[in-house]
């Protein structure tokens, strides 16, 4: 078998399919023992895994993360861990929850929420469709809770989805991670267009849409009085964000989303990445201006004609991978989202 990020592509579909999901791929040569991703010495070669051994691996992976909490204001936390950020509103009203980790996180997730108080669970708002910030909509949904996002999201998760990994196999297939749609429990109840308040334990929720930027399906939620704002994976704080041009994701859109939280932010603002720590205005303004940049670079050598491989090679984030490039993503792998997400 070999693990190629880089396979030469013949037509932009094949492309797209070499390159549309990094977010899984990244992730294998950590998931699977390095006896697994080459041949034996005697010539076996190892099949390749299966996509439902690929996701409940990612899954397992993110689960392995520890869980901490942060308190951001008198009655707003942060649960920081496996699968990125969950922020909590708490109080006799009952819990406002964004975002939900991964599946196997769950006994972590509702002890932790138990451990808030006896107020149930009102909402669960999902900032974006993926399954890293939904897989635990089902079981909130059963405790009582209605799930609310964008119709965006509800759309996606609706749909099943073959996302490309950049893994072939000793057939020289590449090989996808499968996600079936999600089961009617687990999808928002109640979705909105454009914008949505919500008002509860003395604070003002605003939930706005966002043009494509992650994906075609993110939201922010600002919560007004605490001084926080929720970007969900608009924001990855301190490295290379992942894009997911298959459902809509844009790298202008990236940008622009980070000019929107920009001028609604404060100097003391807390600002929560979708994944890395807890930022502020300094943190964004870094990552705004490193994905302008990187845009501009590569859209200087995709308008010369250069091939996403081709611009790999000349290495346009030499300078920035230093800072950049400790994330899930690595400088090569972001020419490439990049590149698919102009």
């Amino acid at each position: 078998m070999k693990f190629n990020f880089l396979q030469k592509q013949s037509s932009r579909r094949e492309m797209l399919r070499g390159s549309a999901t990094l977010a899984g791929s990244v992730f294998l040569a950590h998931l699977f023992p390095a006896r697994l991703l080459r041949a034996s010495a005697a010539g076996y070669r190892q099949p390749a895994p299966s996509p439902a051994d690929l996701l409940a691996s990612m899954r397992a992976k993110f689960n392995a993360v520890p869980m901490e909490t942060q308190e951001l204001a008198d009655n707003v936390v942060m649960f920081d861990g496996p699968g990125g950020a969950v922020t909590v509103l708490n109080g006799p009203d009952g819990k406002f929850v964004v975002d939900t980790f991964v599946a196997p996180a769950w006994p972590r997730l509702k002890e932790a929420l138990d451990g808030l108080g006896s107020a149930p669970v009102k909402y669960v708002i999902d900032t974006h469709w993926h399954f890293d910030h939904t897989d635990n909509n089902a079981p909130l949904h059963a405790a009582g809770a209605t799930i609310l996002a964008h119709q965006n999201t509800k759309q996606r998760m609706s749909e099943p989805h073959d996302q490309p990994v950049l893994y072939r196999g000793s057939d020289g297939a590449l090989h996808d991670l499968h996600f079936d749609a999600s089961p009617a429990e687990a999808l928002p109840q109640q979705t909105f267009a454009a914008s949505y308040k919500l008002q509860a334990n003395g604070e003002t929720l605003l939930l706005q849409h966002l043009a494509p930027a992650h994906t075609d399906t993110d939201v922010y939620v600002h919560f007004q009085k605490a001084n926080v704002i929720q970007m969900g994976d608009t924001f990855f704080n301190g490295m290379y964000p992942y894009i997911d041009p298959g459902t809509g994701g844009k790298i202008d859109g990236m940008i622009a989303a980070a000019d929107t939280i920009l001028s609604l932010a404060r100097n003391d603002t807390k600002i929560v990445a979708g994944h890395g720590p807890l930022g502020n205005k300094a943190d964004l303004t870094k990552s705004r201006d490193m994905l302008v940049t990187a845009r501009d670079r590569v859209q200087k050598l995709k308008s010369a004609g250069k091939s996403a491989q081709e611009a790999v090679a000349e290495k346009p984030f030499a300078d920035l991978e230093p800072v950049w490039g400790k994330g899930i993503i690595n400088g090569d792998q972001f020419v490439q989202v990049v590149y698919l997400a102009l």
